[in-house]
């Protein structure tokens, strides 16, 4: 059994109320707390899907069953605000955590960001520059947005990519913001431990971001685990199960939080 409450967490001046819907395991008085941001290429996406072709019971649900609560967080999309906006709303959700999760039965000092494609190159980002984060769980996020660019504007015009739609105009005009965009860039010693996982037929998102960014990690001394999923596509895509996917990540989730 799980309770679930949706409510508005922040309203940047301007913009529309920000919300996130928490789950809360109904039997555990202070459980450690996963931070869910979607995926959609920072252009579209919701809090109520946590993959396209997997259903919340499979994928939110089965979170909660093994004792955790999820925050599943709304942020700016790149049609409304661009890099670093979105930054900001997950700032403000961990602050709304930290000040009233403790009235739903939360524990805020044990958090987790997860995020799938778009919203992993955020939860990166959050966990590489937050102290708080006890660890982070990368689903085939973009880390490198330079590289990203390169590799999309293929035939495409280089405004339109959705990593220009985020950062504001064409990627290769904007080097430091795009640095700035990228996890790749971010990386340091002290980082929270990474558990990325990506399927090696991800044409949405090479396989190579996820590499590249589990390298670096293991180079500056930090921990990181990294699991392919061979013949995965994007969303996992053409994964046959993805029970186990979800499992490797708990496990990781279970032990960075000492639940």
């Amino acid at each position: 059994m799980l309770t679930l409450f949706e409510v508005d967490v922040a309203q940047p001046p301007g913009y529309r109320p920000l919300s996130l819907d928490l789950r809360v395991p109904a039997e555990c008085a202070a459980a450690p707390v996963v931070v869910f941001l979607h995926g959609g290429g920072w252009l579209r996406g919701s809090r109520k899907v946590f993959t396209p072709g997997i259903t919340p019971e499979a994928s939110f649900d089965r979170i909660v069953a093994a004792g955790f609560a999820v925050a599943s967080c709304e942020y700016r999309l790149s049609g409304e605000a661009t890099f670093p906006a979105q930054l900001d709303d997950v700032d403000a959700a961990i602050a709304w955590l930290h000040e009233k999760a403790a009235v739903h039965g939360v524990d805020a000092s044990r958090i987790v960001l997860w995020g799938v494609s778009a919203g992993a190159t955020l939860a990166a980002l959050t966990g590489l520059r937050r102290t708080d984060v006890c660890g982070v769980v990368d689903w085939f996020g973009p880390t490198d947005m330079l590289a990203m660019a390169a590799a999309q504007a293929m035939g495409e015009d280089a405004g339109a990519t959705r990593e220009a739609q985020w950062l504001g105009g064409p990627v290769a005009g904007r080097p430091d913001h795009a640095r700035a965009a990228s996890p790749l860039s971010h990386v340091h010693a002290d980082a929270p431990p990474f558990h990325i996982a990506h399927g090696t037929a991800d044409k949405h998102v090479p396989i190579s971001q996820s590499e590249a960014l589990t390298e670096a990690l293991r180079a500056a001394g930090a921990e990181v685990e990294f699991h392919t999923e061979v013949g995965g596509q994007h969303f996992w895509q053409g994964a046959d199960d993805t029970g186990p996917l979800f499992d490797r990540a708990i496990d990781f989730i279970r032990r960075v939080t000492a639940l």
